[in-house]
C-alpha cells in the first residue's frame, strides 16, 4: 500500500512564516518568544534551500494604519494606535539575516494587491491577510504550477500563523515537514498534534541531510 504523504525532496519548497522585524525585535508588542534560540535553525534551512536551488516562499503580515485589513482580535488595538507591521516601516521588513540581499525592501503596495515579490531566482515574498499563508492568496496555485508536492515549514508564531499554515497545507494534500527546532513558540503538545496529522518533524540539521539525499524522513 502506498504511503501518500512521504515527502519528496525533488518536488519540495520552503515556506517561512512571519520572519519580520516586529516579531523579532526586543520590546516589540508582538515579539515572538524564543527567537534567539530558533532563528539560527531557521536560517540554516533557508540557506540550505538556496544552496540547493529549491523554491523559497516568505509569508508576511502587513497592517494598514486604519486597521481595515487587520485580524478582528487585533483590529481595535491598531485602530487605537498600535503601530506594528505597518507597510513601509522597518518593523514590517523581513529580518536582515533572512534576506538574500540586505538592500532588498518589501514592495508593500504591490504585496497588499496580492502580487508575489521576487527576491532572487526561485525566492519570493507574499502578503497573507490572516494567520494561514493559504488564506485568500495564490500560494497553492503557484506551488501546483511549479510541481511542488512537499513543503518544509519554519518561522515565527507557531501557535497562530505557523499552525494555521501547516494545517491548511495538509488540507490541500501537500506533504509537510516542519523544522521542529525552527518554529518559535512550538510546544511539545502542539508538535504531537501535528504528528497525528501525518506531518513529518525533523531538526534543521536533519532537513539539511534530507535535502542532500543522505537521510530518509521520519514521521513524528
Amino acid at each position: 500500500m502506498a504511503e501518500h504523504n512521504i515527502p519528496d525532496r525533488h518536488a519540495v519548497a520552503l515556506l517561512t512564516v512571519d520572519l519580520q522585524r516586529d516579531f523579532a525585535c526586543q520590546g516589540s508588542p508582538v515579539q515572538a518568544s524564543g527567537v534567539s534560540g530558533t532563528l539560527p535553525q531557521i536560517l540554516k534551512i533557508v540557506n540550505a534551500f538556496r544552496s540547493h536551488d529549491r523554491p523559497v516562499f516568505h509569508a508576511v503580515r502587513l497592517y494598514r494604519p486604519d486597521g481595515s485589513n487587520v485580524d478582528l482580535c487585533r483590529r481595535s488595538a491598531v485602530e487605537e494606535g498600535l503601530r506594528v507591521l505597518m507597510p513601509g516601516t522597518s518593523g514590517a521588513e523581513l529580518i536582515e539575516a533572512a534576506k538574500p540581499d540586505p538592500e532588498i525592501r518589501l514592495e508593500a503596495d504591490a504585496l497588499l494587491d496580492g502580487e508575489f515579490q521576487k527576491l532572487r531566482h526561485n525566492e519570493f515574498v507574499f502578503y497573507k491577510s490572516r494567520w494561514s499563508a493559504f488564506f485568500r492568496t495564490e500560494l497553492e496555485e503557484r506551488l501546483n504550477d511549479m510541481g511542488i508536492t512537499t513543503l518544509v515549514v519554519c518561522g515565527f508564531n507557531f501557535p497562530t500563523g505557523g499552525r494555521a499554515t501547516i494545517y491548511d497545507a495538509g488540507a490541500r494534500d501537500f506533504r509537510v515537514i516542519v523544522g521542529a527546532d525552527a518554529l518559535c513558540d512550538a510546544s511539545e503538545e502542539g508538535l504531537r498534534e501535528l504528528g497525528r496529522l501525518g506531518v513529518y518533524q525533523m531538526s534543521a540539521d536533519s532537513v539539511l541531510e534530507w535535502l542532500s539525499g543522505n537521510r530518509r524522513p521520519n514521521a513524528a
